[in-house]
């Protein structure tokens, strides 16, 4: 069955339209042209379903405490509620055997809706700015955590790693590559030296720019700094706590080339569930529109992609084009998965649709399902 539609506005992964109609074949998006008058008029901005390469919990549901096939799918249904239809499930630093549960949950759910592969973020960080992880648990890149992702990467599940150049050599950097793994440089206290030589090595992005890494200043340059100046990738969170709205607009306009910086939620539990939940063994609560430890500090964040693009917009200076990129097909170029950033060749139930002021409203899926309504209605 095919159906042509003209939505007000339309971005296709790279580019902000409008006038263009698209053909939906068997609920798939499969091409676009320009407006035809035979196609029913949708209003709203229609984009490809967010991309989020960091989300440790939602629904209710952490990742590292329930390190399963089914926890990891209740995260994702709880984020594609907020647009979100691609995730990386986030296992932070814990006990190998939660890694070792998070790789076989991942390996299980390859091909389930929504998850595209697995974000290991630690234990082999800098104890210096370890954030909200365990101290106890911080430890060196080792043979098991390597042989683990040589197993998820046997599987073909895609796998992102978060590491900090002091806790690991170049050529661990440069084994994890040749697997296929994305190496993204974080939690790190690493001079400016340190983390080109691990770009060097084959690390390809950066996690949280800004957030657990040493600060750029005048005579040091520091993690921050290195990331910025370079052409790598690198996420950042958006939502008004983590990062400063002009520093996050200020980074965005100093990187060298463009298209290397993406949105990421950083997202716990909170999201789509209860306003607190249990990590360590320490309660974490929402204060505010922030989540906090009993240590005081930033546990995670509170936030959907979706609220991250409008913040992007309302706060930061950045373009509507530009926010809708790094919420879809900077992240999936990022982690060699191109295909799921852009509109055409995604099922409708991954094509959703924001109002003028960038609020979800729905999911094209539900959109031809009234039109089918309203058809046989009349």
């Amino acid at each position: 069955m095919e159906h042509w539609i003209t939505p007000d506005r339309l971005f296709d992964g790279r580019d902000l339209h409008s006038g263009v109609s698209v053909l939906i074949r068997d609920g798939r998006v499969v091409d676009l042209a320009d407006a035809r008058k035979d196609a029913a008029r949708v209003p709203g901005l229609l984009t490809p379903g967010f991309v989020d390469l960091q989300v440790n919990g939602g629904g209710g549901v952490q990742l590292n405490s329930t390190p399963t096939p089914e926890g990891m799918q209740i995260i994702a249904d709880a984020h594609r509620r907020f647009g979100t239809v691609a995730l990386l499930p986030t296992v932070i630093t814990d006990l190998p055997e939660v890694l070792d549960s998070a790789a076989d949950a991942a390996i299980a759910a390859k091909g389930q809706r929504g998850i595209v592969g697995l974000h290991v973020e630690g234990p082999h960080i800098a104890l210096a700015r370890r954030g909200t992880h365990s101290p106890d648990l911080v430890r060196p890149l080792d043979a098991r955590t390597m042989d683990t992702v040589r197993r998820l990467r046997g599987a073909d599940v895609s796998v992102m790693i978060t590491l900090a150049p002091e806790a690991a050599t170049a050529d661990q950097i440069a084994q994890l590559v040749r697997m296929g793994t994305v190496v993204s440089l974080g939690h790190t206290d690493a001079t400016a030296d340190m983390m080109r030589a691990a770009f060097k090595a084959g690390a390809s992005c950066a996690t949280h720019l800004f957030n657990a890494m040493s600060p750029m200043v005048g005579r040091a340059p520091g993690a921050v700094g290195a990331v910025i100046n370079s052409t790598h990738y690198s996420g950042i969170i958006c939502d008004g706590h983590h990062v400063a709205d002009e520093m996050v607009g200020l980074a965005i306009r100093a990187r060298p080339v463009p298209d290397r910086m993406f949105l990421v939620s950083d997202a716990m539990a909170t999201v789509g569930g209860p306003e607190h939940f249990n990590l360590y063994g320490q309660h974490i609560a929402l204060k505010e529109g922030r989540l906090i430890n009993a240590e005081g500090s930033l546990a995670g964040a509170h936030v959907t992609q979706a609220e991250g693009v409008k913040r992007l917009v309302d706060r930061t200076g950045t373009s509507l084009t530009q926010a809708l990129r790094m919420a879809t097909s900077v992240p999936a170029d990022c982690i060699g998965q191109p295909d799921i950033g852009r509109l055409v060749g995604r099922p409708v139930e991954d094509v959703i649709l924001l109002d003028d002021d960038l609020y979800l409203t729905g999911d094209l899926a539900a959109v031809l399902g009234d039109l089918k309504h309203v058809t046989a209605a009349g």
